[in-house]
């Protein structure tokens, strides 16, 4: 409920008192369990009471709201509520493909795009860096790679009659032979040795060789200008220009990463500010976009950095960087402030994650904010519209704590209105918790025609599945309005 923002309900709802259709001037008398509520004729029960105050009929925004069958979101920064209509479900799709061994199940759905002029039916998605599981090694959980020789990729999809077809699968390449895996293609396999996880193989004995190549693979954006593809990976973390036959192009990574490790194949640039160094493992650059005039790129973090340390893992600071594809320079960086855990049940601030974006233009994402729950456990899964045109742009401003008082992440609301910081607006256009959408791992979202939302899941390749079904599902909604 917002406590401070109350709307006449007089002038929205229709207000009866047994069968008389009465407005707040003639309320006089009348108690609160006696007030009905109705909503283009249908009956609907507010969430909370009504509040008369001299003679007029208010209602807590959230409530009326949820009896209009709108999203309601409140904005801080800017004092401002924001009433968005409610998508309606269209289809739903299950991806029904072969395992790739046993126990491993095909994986598609760690993002999504569909690309301008191709059937509205098909998209493109990705399956992050293959296989992979942990085993508890005394006391110790070690990475594992059962698969050793999968290659990223990416894959074309099409939603038809129910189900998800894959239509192609593009493995990933460099122009020349990957030193891990002895053929063009690369590997899922982490980077550097003493940076990143240790990967080792299916029974956690044997530890495997690190390849400078390997990508785990997230986010996905195509750019019309050049036909090609950028995707976001979680290792750099970086964002990686391929071709569409999956050729690497080149690879953006934070300051000071390349002179840890030599790719000779793929040109390392040094683009992202150095403190994007320190992010915490697995929750790197998970989402990317890109306008459709190919002009900006934007990229956002799944979570805080650890910046200066760990203990930032709690923090509701996400970064979002925008870039000039023209020269790839970093042109602004945006703070996108994750819902407060705080009202959920068991639900800790560090898992609360960014899955996925869309741009739509230069100032409007779609953004993917999800929980770590499935099933009946849900409680946070949207997706959001989201307004950059009056967020404060805070590109190297707030990196070092030694200069700037406190790091980003290290900052509290308070410490963001004091230092004049306006985090990205933000406005639901889907609760799939309501939908009740089955999967934790919503990673990949994609609009059509401005009005067509697509969601999909990432299962992990089924590691640790008890159940027959791949587990990938697609669903497709409608939504009221457009969004351009």
């Amino acid at each position: 409920m917002f406590k401070k923002s109350l709307i006449t309900a007089s002038t929205v709802l229709v207000l009866s008192t047994g069968a008389t259709t009465v407005t707040a001037a003639n309320l006089t008398g009348t108690t609160n369990d006696q007030i009905k509520y109705s909503n283009n004729g249908q009956t609907v029960a507010p969430s909370a009471p009504a509040v008369n105050i001299d003679g007029s009929l208010y209602l807590p925004v959230r409530a009326l709201s949820e009896s209009l069958n709108k999203y309601a979101d409140w904005d801080e920064f800017r004092s401002s509520v924001a009433l968005t209509d409610k998508p309606t479900l269209t289809g739903k799709y299950s991806l029904n493909a072969p395992d790739l061994a046993d126990g491993v199940k095909m994986g598609v759905g760690s993002s999504l795009t569909h690309i301008p002029g191709d059937p509205d039916n098909v998209f493109y998605s990705t399956a992050d860096r293959g296989p992979n599981g942990q085993i508890d090694v005394n006391g110790s959980s070690r990475r594992t790679f059962p698969l050793q020789d999968y290659a990223p990729s990416i894959y074309k999809i099409k939603i038809a009659d129910g189900e998800i077809t894959i239509l192609e699968q593009i493995p990933l390449k460099v122009a020349g032979v990957d030193p891990v895996s002895g053929k063009s293609t690369i590997t899922g396999l982490p980077n550097i040795k003493g940076r990143d996880e240790v990967p080792y193989d299916a029974k956690a004995e044997k530890e495997l060789s690190y390849d400078p190549y390997g990508l785990d693979i997230e986010g996905i954006a195509y750019n019309p200008k050049d036909d090609t593809f950028w995707i976001s990976d979680e290792y750099g973390p970086s964002i990686v220009h391929v071709k569409r036959d999956g050729t690497i192009i080149e690879r953006i990574v934070p300051k000071g990463w390349a002179a840890q490790i030599e790719t000779p194949l793929v040109p390392a640039r040094e683009i992202l500010p150095a403190v994007y160094n320190k992010l915490r493992q697995n929750r790197g650059a998970e989402s990317v976009g890109i306008t459709p005039d190919g002009k900006y790129m934007y990229m956002a973090m799944q979570n805080a950095l650890r910046n200066p340390d760990k203990q930032m893992d709690n923090s509701r600071q996400v970064r979002i960087i925008k870039f000039d594809l023209a020269t790839l320079n970093p042109v602004a960086e945006y703070v996108y402030v994750l819902e407060d855990a705080a009202p959920y049940k068991d639900l800790a601030q560090g898992d609360i994650v960014l899955s996925d974006m869309v741009a739509i233009n230069e100032n409007t994402l779609l953004i993917d904010e999800r929980d770590k729950f499935a099933g009946d456990k849900a409680q946070l899964k949207r997706i959001y519209k989201v307004d950059l045109s009056t967020a404060t742009n805070i590109l190297g401003k707030y990196d070092d704590a030694s200069k700037a008082g406190k790091t980003l992440e290290q900052m509290k609301i308070a410490d963001l209105k004091a230092n004049g910081i306006v985090p990205v607006s933000k406005s639901t256009i889907l609760d799939s918790v309501e939908f009740k959408f089955p999967y934790e791992k919503i990673e990949g979202i994609s609009l059509v025609n401005g009005n067509t939302l697509a969601i999909i899941n990432d299962n992990d390749f089924g590691i640790d599945s008890t159940s027959p079904k791949n587990g990938t599902e697609l669903w497709t909604f409608k939504l009221p309005y457009s969004i351009k």
